[in-house]
């Protein structure tokens, strides 16, 4: 049995801060974050919570689609920014979007977290034991970073995309291959230090501003240009699939730099490279559904299309899946 992506849907806040707002408040520029991350602006919600921008992406699919919710029996939400500890970001969203025949999980793998969920969607679908799963990709990155730390405010913005992944009566589209890789060594190159079990919150935590995303700018740009461009060339070489074959890339969007150097050692032309990074920052596991869901609208894939998504994220995190577009 094929699995595949039927419907997309995604959702960002209305409220758009340009890096002019970041000029106002840090020692930094329009110019100065343009050219070092290729951002101009980002969507920050200004209240709700990451089910809210989950259930807003989660909705447009299902009108997509034209099911109902409780047609769904599974809810996979990828994020690092949970509503809360407990319950699961999904059964939260189980509610909200009414969802009562659903089951389902979070899956935290930060900027990869989408990567992995597909997968396990796919796999959930193909073996039987889903029919209909429901796979969010959501951040609200705004509640996790410090408005004062110029090197990671300017980077995140708040965003969801999701998908609608079943089985396929055209086996020749669908999801196709996979890789997945971790390398844990990783850890304090991009973390949060406070919060867990680890170092529960407290006050003093709280006082030295511990419940931030803290990040080495430097380590985490070498690791993911190699990451993603190894996990690709993987995938690629696993699928027998050759680059010339690939109508799109999809990457993650953390930075442009990062995509650019990405695609240079690819051998990929940016023309067939999704890019919207400018426009909504790092939406973490938000940002591959985002641009699925955009690119679909422009209709600018065609049904059998050749897709490769591919991203890399802290805990070292890194997946690729190669598909085939399913969606007329």
């Amino acid at each position: 049995m094929r699995a595949g992506i039927t419907a997309v849907g995604h959702h960002v806040p209305p409220e758009v801060f340009p890096n002019a707002w970041f000029e106002q408040r840090l020692d930094t520029s329009d110019a100065w974050i343009r050219s070092r991350t290729g951002i101009a602006e980002r969507h920050f919600a200004q209240d709700g919570a990451t089910s809210d921008l989950a259930l807003g992406a989660a909705r447009r699919c299902l009108e997509q689609r034209g099911v109902g919710a409780g047609a769904i029996d599974c809810i996979i939400v990828a994020t690092m920014t949970p509503d809360r500890p407990l319950p699961s970001t999904a059964a939260i969203l189980q509610t909200k979007l009414g969802a009562l025949n659903a089951w389902g999980f979070d899956l935290s793998a930060a900027c990869s977290g989408f990567i992995y969920a597909l997968v396990t969607a796919t796999r959930l679908v193909e073996s039987g034991a889903a029919r209909l799963v429901l796979v969010c990709g959501a951040d609200k990155m705004s509640s996790v970073i410090d408005p004062r730390d110029r090197a990671t405010a300017v980077l995140f913005g708040d965003g969801a995309g999701a998908v609608l992944v079943e089985p396929l009566a055209d086996e020749a589209v669908g999801v196709l291959e996979h890789v997945c890789h971790m390398d844990g060594a990783g850890e304090t190159a991009l973390y949060i230090p406070s919060g867990g079990s680890l170092e529960p919150a407290s006050a003093d935590s709280i006082t030295a501003r511990r419940h931030f995303v803290l990040q080495d700018g430097p380590a985490v740009y070498k690791a993911a240009v190699t990451g993603m461009a190894q996990i690709t060339e993987d995938l690629l070489k696993r699928a027998e699939l050759p680059l010339d074959d690939v109508a799109w890339m999809v990457p993650h969007q953390a930075n442009r730099r990062i995509i650019e150097a990405v695609a240079k050692r690819l051998g990929l032309p940016l023309e067939r490279v999704v890019i919207n990074l400018d426009r909504y920052g790092n939406t973490v596991a938000g940002t591959i559904p985002i641009g699925l869901s955009e690119w679909h609208e422009d209709k600018r894939f065609a049904y059998g299309d050749r897709i490769v998504l591919s991203a890399f994220g802290a805990g070292f995190t890194s997946g690729a899946i190669y598909l085939r577009w399913a969606i007329s």
